[in-house]
């Protein structure tokens, strides 16, 4: 996979079984090594990738987006952030890192700069971004686990940095930036997974559980008892089920209608089996229930996030998009989907065979070739979703607004 969003498909596929065991890499079994490293300074602005105001700032970027229309017409979409934003959003990216140890450091490189261009800048309509450095459990890393080959500097101390790191970032931005204001929690994968943990452990239940607006969690297997909105992994913080409901969550995990999970599928159910859990399923195109249009920004050929055994077809043949993304009204719709294991965003492609604009889909994880179908479209969960997600937090930083007025 080419260095984009995620990079190398098979650090992924190794890194989604680890992350479907547990909650995250770090809760597994780790080999013997070093202790943990020292505590990160959250009040350094070089250990933030995006921070208002703050020079750089990954997430203040150029979102300019070509809108192909299903007969092929093209026009030009420009992005505005809202410096008035009445709410925050505090993000933790996914598995990115290609450091060559068992930790990430704490630098800005590449793919952090990648991965919130993907799928935490947009945010910025709605909503004031912060998004911290953490010493994640690397791709490096991942790959040597499952190869039966662990890298041995990771002690059991050591596995849970990303876990310290973020929870430290928190209480930073708790402590220095939120003022009272309302936020958003948005991660995904292991992202999501830390969220998960820093929501059970020190929100849920507690008093600062009032700031919370939403968690959006995506890919990721959110346990909640089958058939209901409360308990499992969060015991009073319940599923969204409208953008004017506060305190709530978001989860899903996509995989396309015609590819729906498999028996070895690494999301939409427990990662753990439970009698009477399932994973949680919250259609951000519906949240009442139902199918609903998706509203896409999906990564134009000239960035593409996609395997390198996918190489995007133009998306009218002999016109040319030279936007960093994508924006194809009508061409997906999602719903959540069951099946007595499985509980999953199904998306559809609309398809017309005599359209002019491009009809498929990219975002498989592709091994020497071949179409990893136990993962979905978990690459591309963000980019599928997230125009869906901005104007949910649109109208929840509204709903706050009165709330608190």
């Amino acid at each position: 996979m080419g260095m984009k969003l995620f990079f190398r498909a098979g650090a992924l596929l190794a890194a989604g079984m680890v992350l479907a065991a547990g909650r995250g890499a770090w809760a597994q079994t780790p080999p013997t090594g070093d202790a943990a490293p020292t505590q990160a300074d959250y009040s350094s602005p070089a250990n933030w990738v995006c921070w208002p105001g703050a020079t750089p700032n990954a997430c203040d970027i150029d979102l300019t987006s070509t809108v192909v229309k299903a007969d092929g017409s093209m026009t030009v979409e420009a992005f505005k952030a809202d410096p008035k934003a009445p709410i925050d959003c505090f993000y933790v990216y996914p598995t990115v890192s290609t450091d060559p140890g068992v930790l990430a450091n704490l630098a800005v490189e590449r793919a952090e700069q990648q991965v919130v261009k993907h799928q935490f800048a947009r945010f910025a309509a709605s909503c004031r971004l912060y998004a911290p450095v953490y010493r994640q459990f690397t791709l490096t890393a991942l790959v040597a686990r499952m190869s039966g080959k662990p890298m041995p500097a990771a002690g059991p101390a050591s596995l849970v940095t990303p876990y310290n790191d973020v929870k430290d970032a928190w209480n930073y931005y708790l402590a220095h930036a939120n003022g009272g204001r309302g936020v958003v929690l948005i991660g995904h994968s292991q992202g999501s997974g830390v969220l998960t943990q820093l929501i059970a452990r020190e929100l849920d239940g507690k008093p600062v559980q009032a700031r919370i607006i939403s968690a959006i969690l995506m890919g990721t297997n959110l346990v909640v008892p089958a058939g209901k909105d409360v308990g499992g992994d969060f015991k009073t913080i319940p599923l969204c089920h409208s953008a004017s409901q506060l305190g709530c969550a978001i989860a899903f995990a996509s995989f396309r209608e015609t590819s729906p999970p498999l028996a070895n599928s690494l999301f939409g159910r427990p990662r753990t089996p439970a009698p009477g859990m399932a994973s949680a399923c919250v259609n951000p195109a519906n949240l009442s229930g139902g199918e609903g249009a998706l509203h896409s920004y999906l990564a134009s050929g000239a960035d593409s996030i996609a395997p390198g055994a996918q190489t995007p077809k133009p998306w009218v043949a002999g016109k040319t998009v030279s936007t960093p993304f994508v924006s194809v009204p009508g061409l997906l719709t999602a719903r959540c989907a069951s099946t007595p294991e499985f509980n999953y965003l199904s998306v559809h492609i609309n398809k017309d065979p005599a359209g002019p604009r491009n009809q498929e889909l990219i975002g498989d994880v592709v091994i020497g070739g071949e179409v990893q179908a136990n993962w979905g479209l978990h690459l591309i969960d963000a980019n599928m979703t997230i125009g869906n997600l901005v104007d949910i937090v649109r109208q929840e930083g509204a709903a706050w607004t009165a709330k608190s007025n």
